[in-house]
């Protein structure tokens, strides 16, 4: 039995680590190669449509447009569209008062973002034609934007990439753990994932707010029809699987605010977990297939297998075998001894191995990332050690998301602040 618990273990353990070795080669590149700086010069001017949708966010959405508003690019060059999805307070009103072009939506059968962005699509080629924008920029209601961000996606999409992703901050990482433990994980994904894809020259993936997407892509797909739990997901997947290049702009920040309740949290990461589940179950052979018959970027479907691979199903897994094995010694005479203390230091050994590997990747982002975070040092520093734990919630959340019915359902945001306020 011993020798059963010691193979399976450290095969869960090898596999795991080949499988995620090119995120730590990620982290090597990023740090030590050599970035080119992207040159401003001869950059041309497009036009933007900016697209929010905004569900009973008067709190809010005012500073985002403010911030919008006070961009360094021509502002001539930007129009704001907002989408009042099944609003029932005044977000329309405020965000008309605002100069907002503002599209309100009523639909209780068709629920979530994704069919809010159809809509808006929809309305703008009605009214504007489906040319008159060169590109558009998505964000969720409780944003802000740093007042260089049009201008630093304009240089990235001038470079010819016809999707692109941020770099995404928050506004309230320092409120406690869980926004602490979102804000690590987000910095940790554009810093260590999307820049260092970007460098190598393989596909990025959007996620969830803050992104531009061409015109030209918009028509390609007649709008937006990517309706999953986890609709970002599943367009970077489905374009990865197209052959259509993503690309990331480090410069370009956008500050979100995260959940502060862990009922608030749960309720967003199971449907996180459900999506992912369902982006799987729908794309996994179209991506392992592409994977092995593109021969000009493998790699990019190998990266978004992984990144929706159950990696935490195979780990709890194993975990949850080793207490099988442990019980089973307890409660067997015979089996007693070794068998006991094996199980025990696996247990244990697999709790102390993740919180280290987590505890480094939170830690070297925090580092990194020290002067972008809106923290006090003491917070910085315990907030790191209390990331581990924030992603061990996940395990719970992943064996719920397999059996649960999930719905998308709105997050409550109450913090309001500016992006003054922000520097």
């Amino acid at each position: 039995m011993e020798d059963c618990i010691l193979k399976i273990n450290l095969i869960v353990f090898i596999t795991l680590t080949i499988f995620y070795l090119y995120q730590f080669i990620y982290v090597a590149v990023v740090l030590f190669k050599k970035h080119k700086e992207r040159q401003h010069t001869l950059c041309p001017f497009h036009r933007y449509g900016v697209v929010i949708a905004a569900r009973n966010e008067s709190m809010v959405i005012g500073n985002l447009i403010r911030s919008i508003q006070n961009q360094t690019y021509p502002s001539k060059l930007i129009d704001i569209f907002v989408v009042a999805d099944n609003c029932t307070d005044n977000t329309a009103q405020i965000a008309r008062q605002l100069g907002a072009v503002v599209y309100e939506r009523f639909n209780k059968e068709q629920v979530g973002k994704g069919y809010a962005l159809d809509f808006a699509f929809r309305h703008i080629a009605q009214d504007y034609g489906a040319n008159y924008h060169d590109a558009y920029l998505i964000f969720d209601a409780d944003n802000l934007l740093d007042s260089h961000y049009i201008d630093e996606m304009n240089v990235v999409f001038s470079q010819g990439y016809q999707i692109i992703t941020s770099y995404r901050n928050s506004k309230n990482f320092s409120t406690n753990w869980i926004t602490a433990g979102y804000s690590l994980w987000f910095l940790r994904e554009a810093k260590y994932l999307n820049n260092a894809r970007m460098m190598l020259g393989t596909n990025c993936a959007i996620s969830g707010t803050g992104f531009l997407l061409s015109s030209k892509v918009v028509q390609k797909y007649g709008g937006w029809k990517f309706h999953l739990l986890t609709e970002d997901i599943e367009f970077s997947i489905v374009n990865a699987i197209e052959g259509e290049r993503i690309g990331y702009c480090g410069k370009a920040i956008l500050y979100d605010e995260q959940p502060t309740t862990f009922r608030q949290s749960w309720t967003q990461r199971l449907r996180w977990s459900k999506g992912f589940y369902q982006v799987i179950w729908k794309y996994g052979t179209s991506l392992i297939s592409k994977l092995v018959k593109d021969k000009r970027h493998p790699f990019s479907c190998y990266d978004m297998f992984m990144t929706i691979a159950p990696a935490t199903l195979v780990s709890l897994g194993c975990l949850i075998l080793n207490i099988i094995f442990l019980i089973i010694a307890i409660i067997q005479p015979h089996y007693l001894g070794d068998a006991v203390a094996v199980a025990s230091k696996a247990i244990l050994f697999s709790f102390v191995n993740f919180y280290i590997v987590l505890f480094a990747m939170g830690a070297l982002t925090t580092i990194t990332e020290w002067h972008q975070i809106k923290a006090s040092t003491a917070k910085k520093i315990f907030y790191t050690f209390t990331f581990p734990i924030f992603i061990f919630t996940y395990i719970p959340i992943s064996i719920v998301a397999l059996f649960k019915n999930v719905q998308w359902t709105p997050i409550v945001h109450t913090v309001s602040k500016s992006v003054e306020e922000m520097k």
